[in-house]
């Protein structure tokens, strides 16, 4: 019996444990923290079933497949975030991020310093909107971004589109050209 007691109180605690929901800001800070730590499983742990990302008038709705297709895509440029502030504002989280990696460095704005509005629904992210650039040079993000483009169209043009190429291979294309153009003669 005593037996049979302590078994059952050790799988409480246990289950107990792991049934503890993250708070939105640890949530938000293990998010981050995964892409750098190349970690997805801990991705999917704190992203809903759903997830849109919202880039100005654009909307990107994902599914863990196909947000893991993002996933990669990122990994290629090499990103490092840094979370730099969260405010939570009623059920949402404002974080103010740092993102260093090799495309932002080739644009001359690394690291680039955003913030974004996080939601989320039954305690998992399923939304993250991006509010607003700070000091981003986004003329000369422009510039090199162009630049690069039509180079690449006449000196390498089978890995033309690469810009808007948001597969794996799209990333490695873009790594790619950035290398032909940074040695370029």
């Amino acid at each position: 019996m005593k037996n049979t007691i302590l078994i059952l109180f050790l799988i409480g605690v246990l289950n107990s444990c792991d049934n503890q929901k993250l708070s939105h800001k640890e949530a938000v800070t293990t998010y981050y923290n995964a892409f750098d730590s190349g970690e997805f499983n801990k991705i999917k742990t704190v992203i809903h079933d759903s997830i849109t990302m919202v880039n100005g008038d654009f909307l990107t709705p994902f599914d863990k497949n196909s947000f893991y297709e993002f996933y990669k895509w990122d990994s290629v440029f090499k990103p490092s975030n840094q979370v730099i502030e969260l405010v939570e504002e009623n059920d949402d989280v404002i974080a103010t991020i740092t993102q260093k990696n090799i495309r932002n460095a080739f644009l001359k704005n690394n690291p680039l310093q955003f913030k974004v509005k996080v939601s989320f629904t039954s305690g998992k992210i399923s939304k993250i909107e991006e509010l607003e650039y700070i000091e981003v040079n986004w003329n000369t993000w422009a510039q090199d971004r162009d630049s690069l483009v039509n180079w690449m169209k006449v000196n390498h043009p089978k890995l033309d589109r690469f810009v808007n190429d948001l597969t794996i291979q799209g990333a490695i294309n873009y790594v790619q050209a950035i290398e032909f153009y940074e040695v370029r003669e």
